[in-house]
């Protein structure tokens, strides 16, 4: 394999701005959730796409592919939603294996109350502090950061290494 591409200075210096910027983005959306309608990040995570959804339902396995969480986290999380009425759990026609996840009317007023102020929060700390067409410079970066990342996925999956992780070429520390 050869030596590693260890980042430069520069690169390692905007890799740990990235990660500051999306550990702090992360908890000033979960501080305002929390603070302006008693959800959590996670609780907001799972409600979006249901409400998106026709009717409000996905199956299990699809809302876990969504949100890119393990079969254990997503089966956690529900659990402590289902309990505070926000969704419900129901037998899959034809699949008796599977389960559909369905918003329940408080689910649903629970994200409609949320969203402005968290759409707000949104705009006012990743959108706002872009320039004029900064926006769309960033719009390519993403594009082309995630179809590395699905060719790298797809790469796994023909390899039959998908679930293993790889090591970064990071230096450790």
């Amino acid at each position: 394999m050869g030596e590693p591409r260890w980042l430069t200075p520069e690169e390692a210096a905007v890799w740990k701005k990235y990660r500051t910027l999306r550990r702090e983005l992360q908890l000033a959306q979960d501080r305002q959730l929390a603070r302006d309608s008693g959800l959590s990040g996670a609780d907001y995570a799972l409600l979006a796409p249901l409400s998106e959804s026709p009717e409000g339902v996905l199956r299990f396995r699809e809302l876990g592919l969504e949100v890119g969480w393990e079969r254990s986290r997503l089966s956690h999380q529900l659990t402590r939603m289902e309990k505070r009425g926000l969704v419900t759990r129901e037998a899959c026609p034809g699949d008796a294996r599977g389960a559909m996840i369905r918003l329940t009317r408080h689910g649903r007023d629970a994200i409609e109350a949320a969203a402005p102020q968290h759409v707000e929060t949104v705009r006012r700390l990743f959108f706002d502090p872009l320039a004029p067409g900064e926006m769309r410079v960033f719009e390519g970066f993403l594009d082309r950061t995630l179809a590395a990342l699905e060719r790298e996925s797809a790469a796994h999956r023909l390899n039959g290494s998908a679930g293993k992780s790889a090591r970064p070429g990071l230096r450790p520390g």
